[in-house]
């Protein structure tokens, strides 16, 4: 038979996939001796049989009435009895803290009966009415379904007979009055009577609790949290104790620090005469701990000791739960207390220096998204903002400005040294510049992996997507808000938050983070501007735990780094190269033109002339970028987009061309770019002509980035710098590929070897983004010194995706059904994408057992994905620049929690 049902005495901590989270940690309080209601935990074994079956399994009630009768006996009361009753609550508690999100009833085992013998064993008829009350308005509320409204309603209309403003400020005869309402109630809106078998009252809320397991705000915050959604929830029975009886009874929650800032002392609240959900719903001012302590000095000194004692043993900062009841303490529950990301990184770095910790532990007790929401810029405390709309919270930090509609506002109104926030229905490739030049990026339309959140969140921006409320119209340069009559135009200013997704309208101030100014500027210049001493420890704490994190790490952190800003942002936050260098971003803008006439050029000599003039430009680039750079490996992928990206739009083409040739205006120059953008038109450009295709078939095009590298790195050399170029070739399938753009790349390395006196042997080495090339890389490694997975596209080739279609339409959709447990554009599909890195790790190195190798898409900078690229043993990861500080800290993190791994 399997085993549902646990004492508190039978557990520990370490239990929670069984007993959930609060199960758990009563048993381990029971285990430490604090006092502790006498109770029982059934688990989440028995709730996903539940779920799975559609009843409750038949051997659970079994289990319950044994567990049940011990309970009995230890107390001498039996549940519900008429003249001595033992009560219990019903409480939720899985594996994972999810507060709020299911289901709690308490009293279970009064009735008509038993309420009277309640009164005469407390000597306080009020306080057993007051009981009975809740029991049916929350066994109608979790349990039968009945709208809370109802009860609601019957009570606000008691007070309001009686005259009184307070619920505790009702009367026996009001509350017995109220009974009858609130049953009255539930027969009407249930359809049953209230149930008065005790037994009867306890399987059924204990179902009730299992079913909340699927509510929606539960999937919600699962969702929220990436909670497995098959995990289900224990239920915890535990005796009944009560703060509402009296001046020596109460209840509160407690902190062994303060979960808001870290600061060490003591932090709670506290209510003389009320149960634990007057303190959550906050009808009533609280007391604080020091209040406890002038009014019940012995029950005080006993928690404070149960605090001591419980930070001890879980050697980490705890919030407890505690009722006092009639002068007796009670724990109801602990746990590891929720924190913000101040606050976890002061408390590792305390924890550390009580000696209750290592510093390795301290890696493990932050995460990169808590210092993630550290870094970003803040909106100051402003009560007049002004807000026209929530959307998408795409890119967190704060952002304000004049509103631009296109690439050539922005850039010209950020010369001139205003701020703009990019407005725009959504974005593309085009849009970069703008974006560049922007302090931040609104779009009407996208989410959280569009075109614009990608790209903002790899340069740091702030970005919000998918405000459904925005009309945006460019071409009249206009902005209207769902709601209102008001016409935004460029002469408005707009502030977004990307951490929330609020957009509000006019100025609201901006702060820089403090923890930012220590990423950019170091340790001494971010102390010497912090303004308070909690500031200061904060930026200590996050110092101490960034250089153990570099000092465990076996990853290295490179960037995706395009130009010598975003590089030298990349050094300061501690990047160790750049892993990426997309070379097509070099043609962009004006240059878009010298590319379009390499594509139209019909003879050599047209073609020639297409490539010397694009040659000095790209290699000025270069320059600039082994100048930064000097001495650090800088990855460079050779052009990758296809064709049509550099060429003007089909439909927007034809259209032009036939309005011309109808008004006689036609200029032969259009009618020639039309045939060939027809003729390069691809039905699906991201599996077409692009990477190593369009090298090996467009003539010239390897020789004209690999010359203006190996001619910048001469330039560099003859200086006195130290460029460290790697080569890399896009979107292999085939050895063959490879072995045939080698040759190429290595010809031209010879000649500018030969013509400088320089010897130029840079690494050549290849993407792994197909599906093939992973299964072939023993092959593929014969002809490659160095791999860099592109998981980007590994992601679209393995699952069959089109990023930028499948987000809009069913990605959300397979997230709510249990497909993904998060988008795979966003942290690495471990099975399916992960597998295939897997395989071109193990195929490169059966055949080149010391072969370098990367990964250099987005998910170079997610916390789980690093955690992964460790174990599988990649020599570093390549994220964006901003990103740099959270790979470096989840780099020693994966470190500390696998260290057999990935060595």
């Amino acid at each position: 038979m399997p085993k549902y049902v646990y004492r508190f005495s039978e557990g520990d901590k370490d239990q929670k996939d069984l007993l959930g989270g609060k199960g758990a940690n009563l048993a381990e309080m029971t285990r430490l001796g604090l006092p502790v209601p006498p109770g029982f935990t059934i688990t989440t074994d028995a709730c996903r049989a539940y779920l799975h079956d559609g009843v409750v399994p038949e051997e659970l009630a079994v289990q319950v009435t044994t567990a049940l009768r011990q309970v009995e006996e230890e107390l001498g009361r039996q549940l519900g009895d008429a003249k001595d009753p033992l009560l219990v609550s019903v409480r939720s508690g899985a594996k994972f803290s999810m507060p709020g999100m299911m289901e709690t009833v308490l009293n279970i085992g009064l009735n008509d009966a038993s309420v009277k013998g309640l009164a005469a064993v407390s000597g306080d008829e009020r306080f057993a009415w007051d009981s009975y009350r809740r029991l049916i308005q929350m066994f109608g509320k979790t349990v039968l379904d009945v709208d809370g409204d109802h009860f609601s309603a019957a009570l606000d209309a008691k007070k309001a007979s009686r005259g009184v403003s307070l619920d505790y400020e009702l009367d026996v005869a009001a509350l017995t009055e109220l009974v009858e309402e609130y049953k009255e109630i539930v027969r009407t809106h249930a359809g049953i009577e209230f149930p008065q078998e005790p037994r009867v009252q306890l399987d059924m809320a204990t179902e009730a609790v299992f079913r909340s397991w699927n509510t929606e705000r539960a999937h919600i915050y699962r969702r929220r949290e990436k909670i497995p959604h098959d995990l289900g929830t224990a239920v915890n029975v535990c005796t009944m104790v009560f703060g509402n009886m009296g001046e020596t009874s109460g209840t509160g929650v407690c902190f062994t620090r303060d979960p808001s800032t870290g600061r060490s002392g003591v932090y709670g609240d506290y209510l003389v005469n009320a149960q634990g959900e007057d303190v959550v719903a906050g009808i009533r001012n609280t007391l604080s701990l020091a209040d406890l302590e002038r009014l019940d000095k012995t029950s005080y000194d006993e928690l404070r000791a149960a605090m001591r004692k419980l930070e001890t043993h879980y050697r980490d900062l705890c919030d407890i739960e505690f009722t006092i009841e009639r002068g007796k303490l009670w724990l109801l529950q602990t746990r590891v207390g929720k924190r913000t990301a101040a606050a976890a990184f002061r408390v590792a770095t305390q924890l550390v220096d009580e000696k209750l910790i290592t510093m390795d532990e301290a890696l493990t007790r932050v995460t990169g998204d808590q210092l993630n929401q550290l870094m970003f810029p803040q909106f100051g405390d402003d009560a007049g903002r002004d807000l026209l709309t929530r959307a998408m919270p795409a890119s967190p930090g704060a952002a304000v400005g004049h509103i631009a509609f296109d690439n050539a506002e922005a850039i010209a109104r950020a010369e001139a040294g205003e701020s703009v926030i990019l407005v725009r229905r959504e974005t593309n490739p085009d849009d970069l510049p703008g974006m560049v030049a922007a302090a931040g990026v609104l779009t009407a339309r996208g989410g959280k992996t569009s075109h614009a959140a990608v790209v903002a969140r790899g340069m740091g921006k702030t970005c919000v997507c998918g405000a459904e409320a925005l009309t945006v119209d460019a071409a009249s340069r206009t902005l209207r808000v769902a709601g209102r009559d008001q016409v935004f135009t460029g002469d408005d200013v707009i502030a977004i938050d990307g951490t929330t997704g609020e957009v509000f309208l006019g100025e609201v101030a901006v702060v820089d983070s403090p923890v930012m100014t220590y990423l950019r500027r170091g340790l001494e210049e971010a102390l010497n501007t912090a303004g308070d001493d909690d500031t200061r420890e904060l930026i200590t704490s996050v110092d101490r735990i960034m250089r153990r994190a570099d000092e465990v790490r076996r990853l290295q952190v490179r960037a995706n780094a395009d130009t010598p800003d975003d590089a030298r942002h990349a050094m300061h936050r501690g990047a160790q190269g750049v892993g990426l260098c997309r070379t097509e971003h070099m043609f962009l803008g004006e240059r878009k033109q010298y590319v379009q006439n390499l594509i139209l050029a019909e003879t050599d000599a047209e073609r020639e002339s297409a490539l010397a003039a694009l040659l000095p430009l790209q290699k000025g680039d270069f320059v600039k970028m082994f100048e930064t750079m000097n001495g650090k490996p800088m990855t460079v992928r050779l052009i990758d987009p296809p064709l049509h990206e550099f060429l003007p739009d089909l439909t927007e083409l034809s259209v032009k061309v036939a309005l011309d040739r109808e008004r006689g205006t036609l200029d032969p120059a259009d009618e020639q770019l039309l045939a060939v953008v027809r003729r390069n038109h691809e039905a699906n450009p991201m599996l077409g002509l692009r990477g190593v295709r369009l090298l090996l078939t467009l003539p010239g095009l390897i020789e004209l980035q690999v010359r203006a590298i190996a001619e910048a790195a001469v330039e560099r050399l003859r200086a006195g710098g130290d460029p460290h170029p790697e080569i890399m070739i896009p979107l292999i399938g085939s050895v063959r590929e490879l072995q045939l753009a080698r040759e190429r790349v290595e010809a031209v390395l010879a000649e500018v070897s030969a013509e400088s006196g320089y010897e130029l042997n840079f690494p050549i080495g290849c993407m792994i983004e197909l599906p093939r090339a992973a299964v072939t890389a023993a092959h593929v490694a014969e002809e490659a010194d160095f791999f860099s997975f592109g998981t980007n596209d590994l992601t679209q080739t393995t699952w069959g995706f089109s990023r930028d279609d499948v987000e809009a339409s069913f990605v959300g959709r397979y997230i709510d059904g249990g497909i993904f447990g998060t988008s795979p554009f966003e942290s690495i599909d471990v099975d399916g994408v992960g597998g295939m890195v897997r395989l071109g790790v193990e195929g490169g190195r059966s055949t080149k057992p010391g072969m370098k190798m990367g990964v250099c898409g987005e998910h170079g900078g997610d916390p789980d994905s690093i955690a992964f690229f460790h174990r599988v043993g990649l020599d570093y990861v390549s994220c964006s620049p901003f990103r740099v500080p959270v790979a470096r800290l989840e780099a020693g993190r994966a470190a500390v929690l696998s260290p057999e791994q990935g060595a």
